[in-house]
């Protein structure tokens, strides 16, 4: 699993922030954003490697990434 930042301008225990990034990940992505952030981050596949896999374009894959992290930090504000 590649580094996740637990912090993110919070100061809760690190189990709190992670029961709230599951949570997250689970109620507020879309099924596109969830599944590439997972095999993004979990998984550790590629950029290239997703985009093959969904047979998509590598720009879409990234930008659905992007979007996917953006929710996340939007969310974990709050």
């Amino acid at each position: 699993m590649r580094n996740i930042p637990f912090e993110m301008g919070l100061h809760l225990p690190k189990e709190v922030q992670l029961h709230r990034l599951q949570n997250i990940i689970l109620e507020v992505l879309s099924p596109a954003q969830r599944e590439i952030l997972t095999a993004y981050y979990f998984d550790g596949q590629s950029i290239p490697q997703i985009a093959r896999s969904r047979g998509i374009h590598k720009s879409t894959a990234f930008r659905t990434l992007r979007r996917a992290e953006n929710n996340l930090r939007q969310y974990l504000k709050y």
